[in-house]
């Protein structure tokens, strides 16, 4: 499925640009940003029939970008940049939406800090904000999920692990929030990933993650020679979670992972599945070369 392209708000319009060498075709994927400042770090989407996603900028000095809106569709797309309001976070990485709440979302900090935002129209706003629970010496957090049954949630996150030397590790816990708005979690369980591929130094083994309405836990993997570059990464089916009617999240590593593409050429650090679609939205981070979006076949049972 392919996203019509609206200008609902004030956006500015960017046309298809020549992607890196050795890449997918330029017309599969579309430019969002065009420096370091503006690349794709994570991706939500604003809801069943809606044809914008957000995605969070890994900005770190004040008055950069936090967070964009972008409409996509084949051939082009627009993006608009949103204000934020509140308690300034440092390398945002991932964004989820809070499920049954329109508007609402997390984003999470590299360090483990997970914000609690609610968008309306160009302006996001901070409701709240908590730190990850099991924070680790040296953690590096790229990825984040929530999963929903009945009224209870589930949080999933990981460290991204860094080379063969370091593998990934997988978070899930139970995910209530206080009267105020602050996310609270429950008992922590973990796993340890390595992805197949990129596999040398620099894999970043966990570089976002998804989950389809069946439960299939989707993850990108990215390796990160630099700023320039080069780039790759590639998108694997992982596992599954199932949340209990209690609310307890169990996570089943797959003995032998799928992997359903790869992408030389980019860095893909966000993944989001469409709600209402079979289709999950990637976005890169490719540091000075900018970011891009694509939308591939992945969130079908």
């Amino acid at each position: 499925m392919r996203l019509p392209l609206t200008l609902a708000t004030a956006t500015l319009l960017l046309t298809a640009l020549a992607a890196p060498a050795g890449a997918a075709p330029p017309d599969d994927w579309q430019q969002v940003g065009t420096d370091a400042r503006s690349g794709v770090s994570g991706l939500a989407s604003e809801g069943a029939g809606s044809d914008s996603a957000l995605f969070v900028n890994d900005n770190k000095r004040p008055g950069q970008p936090r967070l964009s809106r972008v409409t996509y569709r084949e051939g082009a797309v627009a993006v608009g940049r949103l204000a934020w309001v509140g308690a300034e976070p440092s390398d945002l990485e991932a964004i989820a939406a809070i499920p049954g709440t329109p508007g609402e979302y997390l984003a999470l900090a590299s360090r483990g800090i997970v914000y609690r935002v609610r968008v309306d129209g160009a302006t996001a706003t901070v409701v709240d904000y908590a730190p990850l629970p099991a924070i680790e010496e040296g953690n590096d957090y790229e990825s984040f999920a929530l999963v929903a049954r009945d009224g209870k949630f589930a949080a999933l996150w990981a460290d991204r692990g860094d080379g063969p030397g370091r593998p990934a590790t997988l978070y899930a816990a139970p995910l209530t929030f206080a009267s105020w708005g602050q996310p609270l979690f429950g008992t922590v369980t973990k796993r340890t990933y390595t992805s197949a591929y990129p596999a040398g130094d620099g894999t970043r083994h966990i570089s976002d993650l998804a989950v389809t309405g069946s439960g299939r836990i989707l993850a990108s993997s990215a390796s990160d020679a630099g700023d320039d570059g080069p780039f790759d990464s590639a998108v694997s089916d992982i596992g599954r979670v199932t949340l209990s009617a209690a609310g307890r999240a169990r996570v089943t590593l797959a003995p032998s992972p799928v992997r359903l593409a790869t992408y030389p050429g980019y860095k893909i650090e966000a993944v989001a599945c469409l709600p209402g679609t079979t289709d999950a939205l990637l976005g890169t981070d490719d540091e000075n070369r900018g970011g891009y979006v694509r939308s591939a076949p992945y969130c079908g049972a």
